[in-house]
């Protein structure tokens, strides 16, 4: 019984002892937990510091995103005014209808303002309606004067806003809808140039060189479009010009000669050297403009990057070249086949170089540049060398930042590439 009891209590103490050491084991820190932590702590500071990081980030976005929104939001209802002039307000309702809640079909085209739609009324009538971009750099001031100018300019020669629309979100300009879209569509396509003969030419000329006569001489204001070029200049179904997109417009309600400005808007090309390179500009900037489009309508060439890399020089560079060789001919578009008068023609090239020439005193008055045009008996003086805008380029290829570098602009610019574009209109 006492061997029993004894072998009992040697198990039961072998028992407390593996207990207790299996307790001390587990109580025990493992070898390498020094080190464990010693690694963890880092990682854990970098998880730390990327999420204070993004949190921040984040923060700052929606602080913006809301600032942002809150602009936009105090533009719109600036413009709640707009009621009281001129110009109809039409709902947001029925343009969706038009435009088939703007559907790709109906879209066409896109500039700095934002997408152009076609539609349809409910009376049958065509409209084109500019809409504001979201992403578009154009801002409710902008918007505005675009609609207080043109409703104050009524002419053949201009294109003609039917109303605005201010609802909600939404900035749109409603326009008369001109189906065959815009000159360059014509003149620099391969295949539909041919379908400008000479006669038209003639009259898409003149009709311009009276649109933009009304608005320097004959309206209400004092306009210079700043912006003239071949894609601003819409055609309606009898192929009659009519000047659009004034959002680079300034208006003079003073009589003034020129204004200087640091900030350049318009297209590499069609700007007077003074404007380019100094900031100045005057009416005699939209007369260089002009004279620009005249060369491009008889040579069916666009005054660009791409004709300076293909001849070495300027569109303007080699009409004058051509002009002093007696060689005027050869600049014209050789889809006339030689099937205009040359009288004419001629009379049109002179007017043209008249109206590029380098010195903004020496070119004519848009009153003189239609009484050129129109009269037979008129003697026109002869033309000075035009600006020479770039040197001749002897890369293989030049781009279109190399040709804005070639064009010497040294000031502030805001270079239009596209087709539609409302801008910045400043009263003097």
């Amino acid at each position: 019984m006492k061997g029993w009891e004894e072998e009992e209590e040697g198990v039961a103490g072998s028992s407390s002892y593996r207990f207790r050491h299996r307790r001390l084991m587990d109580s025990s820190p493992p070898a390498d937990s020094g080190h464990s932590s010693h690694n963890g702590m880092p990682i854990m500071v970098s998880i730390l510091a990327v999420v204070i990081v993004c949190t921040l980030l984040y923060c700052v976005y929606c602080w913006r995103w809301r600032k942002r929104n809150a602009v936009r939001r105090a533009q719109i209802e600036s413009l709640r005014p707009l009621s009281n002039s001129d110009l109809p307000l039409m709902d947001l309702s029925s343009i969706y209808d038009a435009t088939n809640h703007f559907s790709k079909e109906n879209k066409l085209g896109e500039g700095g303002f934002g997408p152009v739609y076609r539609g349809v009324l409910g009376g049958g009538a065509e409209i084109a309606v500019k809409r504001l971009s979201a992403r578009s750099r154009q801002g409710a001031a902008e918007f505005r004067n675009e609609v207080e100018l043109i409703a104050k300019l009524q002419h053949r020669n201009l294109v003609r806003l039917l109303g605005c629309c201010v609802e909600k979100d939404e900035k749109m300009l409603i326009y008369e809808y001109l189906p065959n879209r815009s000159l360059d569509a014509f003149l620099f396509d391969s295949k539909r140039r041919a379908q400008l003969d000479w006669k038209m030419r003639q009259c898409i000329i003149l009709g311009i060189a009276r649109g933009l006569l009304y608005l320097h001489e004959d309206s209400c204001l004092k306009v210079i479009h700043r912006d003239l070029k071949a894609s601003n200049v819409l055609l309606d179904n009898k192929m009659n010009p009519k000047i659009s997109d004034f959002g680079m417009a300034k208006i003079f309600r003073e009589e003034g000669n020129e204004v200087n400005t640091g900030h350049v808007v318009g297209t590499y090309g069609y700007m007077a050297p003074e404007y380019a390179m100094e900031g100045v500009f005057s009416v005699k900037s939209d007369v260089f403009s002009l004279g620009v489009l005249v060369l491009e309508i008889l040579s069916g060439q666009r005054n660009g990057a791409m004709y300076l890399q293909n001849h070495q020089q300027t569109l303007i560079q080699d009409a004058w070249k051509l002009w002093s060789e007696d060689k005027a001919a050869e600049f014209m578009d050789p889809s006339l086949g030689g099937d205009y008068s040359k009288e004419e023609a001629w009379r049109c090239f002179h007017v043209g170089l008249l109206c590029v020439q380098e010195s903004p005193e020496l070119r004519p008055t848009m009153s003189n540049v239609v009484l050129m045009l129109i009269s037979d008996q008129m003697q026109l003086p002869e033309p000075a060398q035009p600006p020479l805008f770039a040197a001749r380029v002897k890369k293989a290829v030049v781009s279109a930042s190399e040709f804005s570098l070639a064009m010497k602009t040294e000031t502030t610019k805001t270079q239009s590439v596209n087709d539609v574009s409302i801008s910045m209109i400043e009263p003097r």
